[in-house]
């Protein structure tokens, strides 16, 4: 599975691009020129691609065969709009449970939040097209088949889907250290919107300035912190107890 998520050559990209296939990330050799790679990046222009341009040798780790410089990945699901998303999930009776993951690094942590997002009964996971996990086939694991089930969209920042969701009357409550707050304080019975942040930054300075609540989870130990999959998941279970 994991090999069938990746296409590579220059000819093969641009293909995938123009007949519109969910290319989740391009990863580009550094300093690659010639003529087809002036149509790619002429096609890339059309729409914004989460691109890395990398060593060659990055991309020889990522497949096997004459890549021309170029290996993208292709996402298993289709991503659904965010207007689409919160309308759908307004109309059912249920009280709105969205997660907004803010520039997540690891395919795992990804796919185990979003196992524990199908399992507590989040609406919808909305993530950042640039600077995030991508979707593997170790995503697909780790969620076990979970994130065929639960809508995923991408937008272009997290903050973009604050805003919406604020206006949208979706109480948007962020998970991080930065505050007094704890978690069991809060009111999770309205409709709401979690916040987690990336494994080593946390949640960026300019999200936590526009959300509407922060909390924390108290710690007793020394380490300080959790891993952010493990206290999504405290979050999560949270807003479970208080809907029972």
């Amino acid at each position: 599975m994991e090999e069938t998520t990746k296409i590579f050559g220059l000819r093969a990209v641009i293909e995938a691009i123009q007949t519109d296939k969910t290319i989740d990330k391009i990863f580009i050799q550094k300093g690659l020129s010639g003529h087809l790679y002036q149509e790619l990046q002429q096609h890339m222009s059309s729409r914004e691609y989460n691109v890395s341009y990398v060593p060659i040798e990055k991309l020889n780790r990522l497949v096997k065969g004459n890549h021309q410089g170029i290996v993208a990945t292709i996402s298993p699901i289709k991503f659904v709009a965010l207007e689409d998303l919160v309308s759908s999930v307004s109309e059912k009776e249920s009280t709105p449970l969205f997660l907004l993951l803010d520039q997540l690094d690891d395919v795992r942590n990804f796919g185990a939040i979003i196992r524990t997002a199908e399992c507590s009964g989040v609406d919808g996971i909305i993530i950042q097209k640039k600077g995030g996990a991508p979707v593997t086939a170790d995503t697909v694991k780790t969620s076990a088949g979970a994130i065929f089930k639960v809508p995923i969209c991408k937008v272009d920042h997290i903050k973009d889907a604050i805003y919406y969701m604020q206006s949208s009357g979706i109480k948007v409550i962020a998970a991080t250290e930065k505050t007094d707050d704890l978690l069991y304080d809060k009111d999770f019975s309205q409709p709401v919107a979690l916040v987690m942040g990336n494994e080593g930054k946390g949640i960026s300075s300019s999200v936590l300035k526009i959300v509407d609540e922060k909390a924390k989870l108290p710690m007793k130990g020394t380490i300080g912190s959790l891993n952010v999959s493990v206290a999504c998941g405290a979050f999560l279970y949270e807003v479970v107890r208080q809907r029972l």
